[in-house]
């Protein structure tokens, strides 16, 4: 009998692999241009199915975009984007201070 994580593996001619399903969009390469472009297309009556068909993407991440940018034009979806690397890095540089200002109070206290 086989292994118990034998038991579910497919079995391919010549012990092939399956070839891998190739993505018209990789992770983190579709602009808001597109991102836009792909839920006006839902808004004017495509079905889901089909665009995440047409476009390669899961309904999770068409659902992910729509809850983003749903009822953005191109130009505040490109607007949301640079403010919020925009707070990234703030957020980073208030660290770093904040950390700063740690260490130099600790400094302080140990002189004194």
């Amino acid at each position: 009998m086989p292994r118990r994580s034998d038991r579910h593996k497919l079995e391919f001619p010549g012990g092939r692999r399956p070839p891998e399903r190739e993505s018209k969009h990789e992770e983190g390469t579709v602009s808001e241009e597109q991102i836009v472009g792909i839920l006006k297309q839902h808004e004017a009556g495509m079905k889901t199915a089909d665009l995440c068909r047409q476009h390669n993407i899961s309904a999770a991440t068409f659902y992910a975009w729509k809850a983003k940018y749903g009822g953005l034009e191109v130009n505040e979806a490109q607007e949301l984007k640079r403010l919020k690397e925009e707070n990234s890095k703030l957020k980073r540089v208030v660290g770093d201070l904040t950390l700063d200002n740690v260490v130099l109070k600790d400094l302080l206290a140990k002189n004194w």
